[in-house]
């Protein structure tokens, strides 16, 4: 029961946030970056006086990481594409 109840301590979720955003800088490519932003953000929902399970806050979690990873996908997509499309074949 311990195990359960120190996910409910926000700082838990904001240190979290923090070695997942040093993960960040040390491998780049804004893989961890939408998982220490969901976790901060996480973070912040703790703070608020409801009482959400482990399963909930799981959840939420891995929501808000999604959600912020395809975001940050669409904002720093690379614009000079360098991807050949070929329409005709040569082979025929």
């Amino acid at each position: 029961m311990a195990g359960l109840a120190i996910w409910g301590l926000w700082w838990v979720w904001l240190a979290a946030a923090l070695c997942l955003a040093i993960l960040e800088v040390l491998v780049p490519g804004f893989i961890f970056l939408g998982f220490a932003i969901g976790a901060a953000v996480t973070a912040l929902l703790v703070l608020l006086p409801l009482q959400l399970g482990l399963t909930a806050l799981l959840a939420v979690f891995a929501g808000l990481s999604l959600v912020t990873w395809v975001i940050l996908r669409r904002l720093f997509k690379s614009t000079d594409d360098q991807t050949r499309v070929i329409h005709d074949d040569i082979n025929k």
